[in-house]
């Protein structure tokens, strides 16, 4: 009977993850509270806990992209990025995809990539290079940026108190295992897609659209974008102001005894991981608006926060429901999977990189499944590992950048397969994946 019921309510938390997936927007948080709804008011659960921290520090980072955003600071860095992209058209497969990886590593969200994709796909046109090698790597790129970047909602959710920062897992250990494992699976991964389909010159589908006059070659090579020439002059000084909020972040996550600490009841307590984030953050918020000289209501109005206020508002219904469903029912996820789990822990990666198809979401995927693995007792440091399989959203071809890259690429050549997962992103994701977990996995047994 109980074995009924809990299956039910898998049923139901399954049933409405589908439904806002669909929804989309705010949907995945809207119908994940009334997952909740259910669980606590007809099935008797217990609350889980509400992912407090891990919304106020996406709050905090996106505020400060947002200011970065209305103060020209995004197309500043465009611009600088541009010029170096044309600079080095011939390796545009390889510095394309770094390009959008270290862009989503600063900022923290894979949609600063929007302005990159349409610059690397024309300079890759423009030098008759299949554009579908570059733009397939830099989409899974930007991803992997995430589960790596000190400032992305993602992260801030693995190194919560509640998942692996009781562990002892911090953002240094992010860092120094994330970050490199991701970089060499994107070098991985552009190196086997230099090598992929046809060139250029000889796709039957970009002859086509040639011939039909669809495509004019020498006009698309004018359209390069030169957005730097335009830049806000005191964009810069934003831009540099926000890297100062991400490096100390990032010196403080090393460091912590360089945080402010005090004494509590007698004790010596430093400030917390999540409370130094969004301290910083928002302050360097109010930097970048004033040394910028950025309007509070155009940082509202731009895309990148309304992405991050959608992604909050999921994160608060998906991960609330979660929680409590894995923390009402622990003792039988323990009981059912636990031997199963601890002999064979790779099989927690697939559980991750399934769910993150369905949430399409990094930070949703770690907040609702990674409780289940504290909960069964896997190494902390093979769940660190696996933080790269919160990537696995690239297997449908409907995530926002997939659909921009596809619609960037005139030429066609990246595209949706006759059988819909047959697309230009799989190969890449795969490669991406596979390589950074592995490459994680060792980080972890030789330096740990």
């Amino acid at each position: 009977m109980a074995t009924t019921l809990i299956l039910l309510q898998l049923v139901i938390v399954l049933a409405f993850i589908f439904i806002g997936a669909r929804v989309g927007g705010i949907g995945m948080g809207i119908y994940g509270m009334v997952g909740t709804f259910f669980l606590v008011f007809v099935f008797g659960l217990p609350p889980g806990k509400a992912p407090i921290d891990v919304m106020l520090i996406i709050a905090s980072v996106i505020v400060a992209a947002a200011a970065l955003q209305a103060t020209g600071g995004l197309d500043y860095l465009v611009g600088v990025t541009g010029r170096f992209l044309r600079n080095h058209p011939d390796h545009i497969t390889y510095y394309g995809p770094l390009a959008c990886w270290l862009f989503c590593i600063l900022a923290g969200t894979a949609h600063t990539s929007y302005s990159l994709l349409p610059i690397i796909s024309e300079i890759a046109q423009k030098n008759k290079i299949r554009p579908e090698r570059p733009l397939s790597v830099s989409v899974i790129a930007a991803s992997l940026g995430i589960t790596g970047s000190p400032v992305s909602a993602a992260t801030a959710a693995i190194i919560s108190t509640d998942i692996l920062g009781a562990k002892g897992i911090g953002l240094a250990d992010v860092i120094l295992v994330c970050v490199p494992a991701s970089l060499i699976s994107i070098l991985v991964a552009a190196f086997v897609q230099n090598h992929v389909g046809k060139e250029l010159a000889d796709d039957p589908v970009y002859k086509a659209k040639v011939a039909s006059g669809e495509i004019n070659p020498e006009e698309d090579a004018k359209l390069v974008d030169n957005v730097e020439e335009n830049a806000n002059p005191r964009a810069k000084y934003a831009v540099l102001a926000f890297l100062l909020g991400v490096a100390m972040v990032v010196v403080y996550g090393f460091f912590p005894e360089l945080r402010p600490h005090f004494m509590v009841d007698g004790v010596r307590t430093t400030v917390a991981t999540s409370e130094m984030i969004e301290i910083v953050m928002m302050s360097v918020a109010a930097l970048i608006l004033i040394v910028g000289r950025g309007s509070v209501k155009e940082a509202v109005k731009g895309n990148i926060f309304a992405a991050g206020m959608n992604a909050m508002i999921s994160i608060f219904g998906i991960a609330w429901m979660g929680d409590t469903f894995f923390k009402g029912n622990q003792e039988f996820f323990v009981n059912s999977l636990g031997s199963l789990v601890q002999s064979a822990p790779f099989l927690f990666a697939v559980v991750l990189f399934v769910m993150s198809i369905m949430l399409f979401s990094q930070a949703a995927t770690v907040r609702t499944i990674y409780p289940l693995g504290i909960m069964l007792g896997i190494n902390p440091l093979f769940l660190l590992a696996m933080f790269p399989a919160c990537n696995g959203y690239f297997f449908l071809p409907t995530y926002p950048t997939e659909v921009a890259a596809i619609n960037f690429d005139k030429t066609g050549t990246t595209h949706i397969g006759k059988y819909v997962v047959n697309h230009s992103f799989q190969l890449s994701g795969f490669i991406t994946t596979f390589v950074s977990i592995g490459l994680a996995f060792l980080a972890t047994q030789l330096f740990y």
